[in-house]
């Protein structure tokens, strides 16, 4: 494995994630786009989950953790595996499409566990559609803040990449990636 590259990898993530404690609009964070970067650029697997979750954990930590929690949590290691895939063959339109699956994935998500965990909506199908409903301002906070930081993180890759031999994969790490 390459330590300097994942070293990078790890700092990119941790700038990003200090973005989480910036005030910013709800739903408008880089959490998502860490888990889908994470899990497109850090070789090893239980890495590519840990890292995020850490970063994800410690910022939880610092704003308050919450009943939502295991479904937040739940919706970023799908998108993790989102970056998975991503990294099969990372190529631009698949990576949108990542950033836009994992939007949708934590607003399906966390807005059932908010129906499920809290009694503000009736527990019927009704219900659930209401507070889906009630979601949508979310989830366009939700669409842009992914989209802005996957396209700052992995722009940043790109770049960083070109100027630097060292982040490049080789051998058998490429052919992982």
């Amino acid at each position: 494995m390459n330590l300097p590259r994942s070293l990078f990898v790890c700092a990119l993530i941790a700038v990003a994630a200090l973005a989480r404690l910036l005030p910013h609009p709800w739903n408008f964070t880089p959490m998502g786009a860490i888990a889908l970067f994470g899990g497109a650029h850090l070789i090893n697997k239980r890495v590519a989950f840990l890292i995020p979750f850490t970063a994800l954990l410690l910022s939880d930590l610092l704003l308050g953790l919450h009943e939502l929690i295991p479904y937040v949590y739940g919706s970023f290691a799908l998108t993790v595996t989102l970056g998975f895939w991503i990294r099969r063959k990372p190529q631009w339109h698949r990576i949108v499409w990542g950033s836009v699956l994992s939007t949708a994935l934590f607003f399906l998500i966390t807005n059932f566990g908010n129906w499920a965990c809290f009694d503000t909506y009736p527990r019927t199908p009704a219900g659930l559609l209401e507070c889906y409903a009630a979601g949508i301002p979310f989830l366009r906070n939700g669409l842009l803040g992914d989209l802005l930081y996957t396209g700052l993180l992995f722009g940043a890759w790109k770049a960083s990449e070109k100027r630097m031999n060292w982040l490049r994969e080789s051998g058998i790490e490429a052919s992982a990636a």
